[in-house]
């Protein structure tokens, strides 16, 4: 599976931006798929994650109620949209999938995509 993140930028406090993660293969919905994001000299943090057929969601606790992923399986594409964004919101972030059901620790995961940029000024 070959991920392709997109949608980073620059955006102010309070404003909102929506992630994309375009997927290569047909298979898109039998996968997990996760948001994950890092800082300069710290690890990669989960973020939100969908399961397998989009039954379930979950997400870390600093970004309930102002981020929501979501998944088009016809289209391949993953979102994480992104609303009243904070300056600690800053930090690369990457999509990631896998064949479990759900999972949120990312070292389950086994295809990355590479990292987009979201930086929240003040």
């Amino acid at each position: 599976v070959q991920l392709q993140a997109s949608g980073g930028g620059l955006v102010q406090v309070g404003g909102s931006l929506r992630l994309s993660c375009a997927a290569s293969e047909r298979t898109f919905r039998t996968y997990c798929m996760g948001w994950f994001r890092q800082t300069p000299g710290k690890e990669r943090e989960f973020v939100a994650v969908i399961s397998q057929n989009n039954q379930h969601t979950s997400y870390a606790d600093s970004v309930k109620a102002r981020f929501t992923i979501s998944r088009d399986t016809a289209q391949n594409i993953m979102y994480l949209q992104m609303n009243n964004l904070k300056p600690e919101d800053t930090a690369v972030y990457f999509c990631a999938a896998d064949r479990s059901y759900y999972a949120t620790d990312p070292d389950t995961y086994d295809y990355w995509s590479q990292g987009t940029q979201v930086t929240v000024s003040s």
